[in-house]
């Protein structure tokens, strides 16, 4: 419906159904393949794997930032066989982290929540070198208060909760809206609560609110927080949605990120 074309679908990515779907392409159609995390091979980068991906094809386009933090057939072997580019979007949302990660418009402030902390820590501590407020909820400022770890007056965690910590508290919400209104670049990935759970979903609730009154530049990414969005209708409210939630992290805590990586070399 969004392309005015047809998409054929095949259930496969390799081998001789391919070669049959492309035989039977008309011109302006589109061939879908199968989803390449049912391939074993997929997640160890399996050479072989590769190459029969690369097989029946002419060129590979990589526009899938959201996977360009993984080493995988279908992002880095496949790039052997063929002659390899990053799409449009790819490049868009290169170009959108680079703004926000070396040229942010000052204040800026992250605001960073959801769970595993030890992978939120690489990009609260890049954080903390580039902006003037690390805003930080959700399971991780538990795990971060319960540990002790040590951060910079940068940082500001919570000064209360709501039931066992489930969600931050008004005391904290408040807090972090007077620093979001001075904000001229925001970069959020993560709830700041348990917000699957209506009850626990008011301080992210309130947060997008501040976020899009703020008017500054807002990127925001991870699977969680574009719910939030959803929920909200607020994805035309935001300057930039990015794809990516590991890959958002690792880009900016400057993690590998062979799918980038191999395109440029």
């Amino acid at each position: 419906n969004i392309l005015g074309v047809n998409i054929n679908f095949i259930s496969d990515c390799i081998g001789d159904k391919v070669k049959m779907g492309l035989d039977e392409l008309k011109e302006g159609e589109i061939l879908m393949l199968e989803n390449v995390r049912f391939y074993p091979g997929e997640d160890v980068n399996d050479d072989k794997l590769a190459k029969e991906m690369a097989e029946p094809f002419e060129v590979f386009v990589n526009d899938a930032f959201s996977q360009s933090h993984r080493n995988q057939s279908s992002i880095t072997g496949i790039t052997k066989y063929l002659p390899s580019c990053a799409g449009f979007r790819l490049l868009e949302e290169i170009h959108e982290m680079n703004l926000i990660k070396d040229h942010p418009i000052h204040p800026a402030v992250a605001i960073i929540g959801g769970a595993k902390i030890e992978t939120k820590l690489p990009v609260i501590k890049f954080f903390e070198k580039k902006y003037e407020h690390i805003l930080v909820g959700g399971k991780i400022a538990n795990e971060a208060l319960d540990q002790k770890i040590e951060f910079s007056d940068k940082v500001v965690l919570p000064i209360d909760f709501v039931d066992d910590r489930l969600d931050i508290g008004p005391k904290t919400v408040e807090k972090f809206k007077e620093i979001i209104a001075g904000a001229k670049t925001i970069a959020w990935n993560g709830p700041t609560g348990k917000f699957e759970d209506e009850r626990y979903a008011k301080s992210s609730n309130e947060i997008l609110d501040a976020v899009i009154a703020s008017g500054a530049f807002v990127l925001v990414g991870g699977g969680e927080t574009l719910e939030i969005l959803e929920k909200n209708n607020a994805m035309g409210e935001i300057s930039f949605v990015s794809t990516g939630g590991g890959a958002m992290l690792d880009y900016l805590s400057n993690s590998p990120m062979p799918g980038i990586e191999v395109l440029q070399n």
